[in-house]
């Protein structure tokens, strides 16, 4: 991971979760973060863990806010995005706010905030999403979200194909992941999901933040990785579902 080191990486959503574990190990590799998200007090609660970071926060939702933000950027080498928002519903019941809500902050935003930062770029650097495995193994109740996750990695493929060979674009698509996401659930129902999801996984277990990180770090510093969706997901495309 050397090639981290006194590079500049923006983190958007690295207030918390998967972001904020990027960001660290991005930090212990030698690398100069910026952290992106829309609370400051998160961003900067997240600082104080890791050496020499920045706090620039954005709505990704919101074009003012993100052009204000593009002006705040120095020059950067690899942009993560890893913010993200989930909505759950029969494909019957889900409203169309909710559906909209969703794409605006998991793919517009994303979209938009990737664009704004096309011109602080350094040639040879990167750019990663994040989506999750429902684009390519559905669930019940999950059409929506599954839709969005697609997007967002067809997305990448097609950048990963126009802005070569300037920059690399990829994405990582998280399996279930022990993470403060779930931090509004009751403790016990939060428990049981855990293990009930792991124990359909090959591995036996959900995901760490800091494994879904070590992928991020891969592809933002491997030089021949790009247009890949990398699956860091404990066997979820081969996992046993439940029957209906």
């Amino acid at each position: 991971m050397a090639q981290l080191a006194e590079k500049t990486v923006v983190v958007v959503g690295g207030g918390s979760g998967i972001g904020k574990a990027v960001a660290v190990a991005a930090a212990r590799d030698g690398a100069q973060v910026v952290l992106s998200s829309r609370s400051r007090d998160k961003l900067e609660a997240a600082a104080q863990d890791i050496p020499r970071a920045v706090v620039s926060p954005v709505d990704m939702t919101d074009p003012a806010s993100v052009a204000a933000w593009q002006t705040t950027l120095p020059a950067i080498d690899h942009l993560v995005i890893s913010a993200s928002s989930a909505a759950h519903g029969r494909f019957q019941d889900l409203s169309d706010d909710a559906l909209r809500a969703m794409f605006d902050a998991k793919f517009f935003g994303p979209y938009a905030t990737a664009r704004a930062a096309l011109p602080k770029l350094r040639d040879g650097g990167s750019i990663t999403f994040f989506s999750g495995v429902l684009s390519r193994r559905p669930g019940f109740n999950c059409s929506g979200l599954g839709a969005v996750n697609g997007a967002v990695e067809s997305l990448a493929y097609a950048l990963a194909l126009e802005l070569g060979p300037r920059l690399r674009v990829n994405c990582i698509s998280p399996g279930m992941i022990r993470s403060d996401a779930y931090a509004g659930m009751p403790e016990d129902a939060r428990k049981t999901m855990y293990e009930a999801t792991g124990e359909s996984l090959p591995v036996g277990r959900v995901g760490t933040v800091e494994e879904a990180a070590e992928a991020t770090l891969f592809v933002m510093s491997n030089t021949y990785t790009t247009g890949l969706v990398l699956d860091i997901d404990g066997g979820h495309m081969i996992r046993q579902y439940a029957t209906r």
